[in-house]
């Protein structure tokens, strides 16, 4: 790519000048596009200046946290990422003549199904595919996904951002679950009203309030318990659960095959629950250019997806191995 130190001629439109374009609207705002640039956010916002001058119009709006473009900015834009899409293409090309695939990937997930359900599928891709350097990160959030770092994010959500391309993988489903020793002798939640009431154990952002969604019967319901513990860890958490100490709320593939075994009992279960969504996606940015390795892992999880939901149509499309057996009903 060019480097920035000359603003573009009045004349004419030339690629750093576009480049400077693509990476201020990919990033939002000039901060994150000065640290992807390598430049100060006031050398950024010099050479904004400077290609507006050049093609006489504005092409970015600025508010205090974004930047958005204007009608000509966008076609410029379109423009600009077309094209700095086809070089970084020609540089793989060129870079992997001859090779297996190659490269980096940045994949995001949730630490419980990654831990659960997707470590294994990955282990599998590792081998297919040794040449590819795999970068997990093992994470809740969703502000983070435009990092640069990040080519494939997974998520549980109930709507996706509209700014994503989100690839939908299945429905989530939380069951209310304790071990059976605590169900014997404190008893298990009869009616939604009880999660307020019982020590709860379940995922949830450190320091902010867990709200519990409930639909059934086509209504919607939300209450505000009381946990015992928090945390992200949903391995830590089904630990906890299984040593006693309160009721679980955790996705069904961090505790089903506990629930098989008979060491965990559930209730509550003609409710469909949500903690963070109700819907898991796959996620990635419209514009960025997916080199082949990025494009094989996607298509990669999305057929290990599909063998699931072939294997058990009735079940959780998001469960590789979904149990069909008969869970204990409450104990009173």
């Amino acid at each position: 790519m060019k480097n920035f130190d000359k603003p573009p001629a009045a004349d004419r439109l030339d690629l750093s000048a576009l480049t400077l374009l693509v990476e201020i609207l990919d990033a939002g705002n000039l901060s994150l596009a000065a640290r992807k640039l390598k430049m100060s956010r006031a050398n950024v916002s010099y050479h904004l200046a400077q290609l507006e001058k050049s093609v006489g119009v504005q092409l970015v709006r600025r508010t205090t946290r974004r930047v958005e473009p204007t009608e000509v900015g966008l076609r410029l834009y379109d423009h600009g990422r077309s094209i700095v899409n086809e070089i970084l293409a020609a540089q793989e090309t060129i870079a992997t003549l001859g090779k297996s695939l190659q490269g980096r990937v940045g994949l995001s997930m949730p630490v419980g199904y990654g831990q659960v359900v997707m470590a294994g599928w990955l282990i599998e891709f590792k081998r297919l595919y040794p040449g590819i350097l795999l970068e997990v990160m093992f994470e809740n959030r969703v502000s983070d996904l435009v990092r640069e770092d990040v080519d494939i994010a997974i998520r549980i959500m109930t709507e996706p951002p509209p700014t994503l391309v989100a690839r939908p993988l299945g429905a989530v489903h939380y069951v209310v679950c304790a071990s059976s020793g605590y169900a014997e002798v404190q008893g298990l939640p009869r009616q939604l009203s009880d999660l307020g009431a019982v020590p709860l154990i379940s995922a949830g952002f450190i320091g902010r309030e867990l709200r519990v969604a409930a639909y059934r019967n086509g209504q919607r319901e939300e209450v505000l318990p009381r946990p015992t513990l928090l945390s992200e860890n949903m391995l830590f958490l089904r630990d906890a659960v299984l040593a006693g100490l309160g009721v679980g709320l955790m996705p069904d593939y961090v505790v089903q095959d506990l629930v098989d075994q008979g060491q965990l009992v559930t209730a509550l279960d003609d409710y469909r629950l949500s903690v963070f969504g109700t819907q898991m996606f796959l996620l990635y940015m419209p514009n960025r250019y997916q080199t082949s390795s990025v494009r094989t892992l996607i298509d990669f999880i999305l057929t290990k997806v599909g063998e699931g939901r072939t294997a058990h149509p009735g079940g959780a499309p998001i469960m590789p191995l979904m149990s069909t057996a008969r869970i204990p009903a409450p104990l009173s």
